[in-house]
């Protein structure tokens, strides 16, 4: 068992949800991630995913799309991505670091030289949104290779078969995203009840991962609504949007910054899950 999956595993056994937590590389600033990622961790976060900036991230919508390109017109590059890894996990070596992006820069970097990378880094895993089940065999291959976990991501629409192929191919954990489309909609009214009916169909089929979710959570009292089927839950959006309203009031000093970033990631995990 790989360390993320296994620290995931170990929080199930405590009884409690993991809360992860996703951040742009070179956002909102190239200095920011590092302290804001490293506050996010001392208030609680039980792993955060870093994200490798892209042109064209694909699944996101405007929050993590405008983290991307302010972090691209600071001149971030992979190299940087792992900097700031390396730097976090010195930091936080009992909190697992995750890389989140697209397959594209991965495969110019080249795919073993990647996870070798990544690997010395301190990252313990991989989400590739846009790599499917059916190809991602030379992903979980190299990845093995240098210990790093993949996560493999199914949706509401995704069938039961599916759903156990993507289980059986993961090696982190189950990524389940909430609704169809982009990150940083609102779950509200009627379709909570169609969330967790998919969450509860999903934790019936996924027997070999944690299943954690995300897409649409900004609060805890979403979290909580989500968590009764899932072992832990991912924010991102909300986080970015927290951090830019944060990073853009010139009024602020660095030191304000992140403890308001401490006090909204305390405020965001649950005080109790409904049955």
């Amino acid at each position: 068992m790989l360390e993320l999956q296994k620290r995931l595993f170990d929080l199930r056994a405590e009884g409690r949800p993991a809360m992860g937590l996703f951040l742009t590389n070179g956002f909102p600033d190239p200095a920011g991630t590092l302290a804001i990622l490293s506050a996010a961790a001392e208030a609680g976060a039980d792993f955060v995913e870093l994200g490798m900036p892209f042109s064209d991230p694909l699944a996101e919508g405007l929050p993590i799309q405008r983290s991307s390109a302010r972090a691209l017109a600071h001149g971030v590059r992979m190299a940087d991505v792992f900097r700031t890894a390396e730097a976090f996990v010195a930091r936080h070596p009992a909190v697992p670091l995750v890389l989140m992006g697209y397959v594209n820069p991965v495969l110019r970097y080249g795919l073993d030289a990647f996870c070798r990378d990544a690997s010395a880094s301190g990252a313990t895993g991989l989400i590739l949104p846009d790599v499917p089940p059916e190809e991602a065999g030379a992903l979980l291959d190299a990845a093995a290779a240098h210990r790093l976990a993949v996560t493999l991501l199914i949706a509401p629409n995704t069938p039961d078969a599916r759903v156990r192929t993507i289980d059986a191919r993961s090696t982190g954990f189950v990524y389940a995203v909430s609704t169809p489309g982009l990150t940083g909609q609102t779950i509200g009214g009627a379709g909570l009840d169609a969330v967790s009916a998919y969450l509860e169909r999903a934790r019936a089929l996924v027997t070999r991962n944690p299943l954690l979710v995300g897409f649409g959570i900004r609060t805890a009292d979403d979290a909580a609504r989500l968590l009764p089927h899932t072992d832990g839950f991912i924010v991102g959006s909300a986080l970015i949007e927290e951090a830019e309203r944060l990073w853009d009031d010139a009024s602020l000093t660095d030191a304000a910054r992140l403890g308001a970033i401490g006090a909204w990631v305390r405020a965001l995990r649950p005080a109790a899950v409904p049955a």
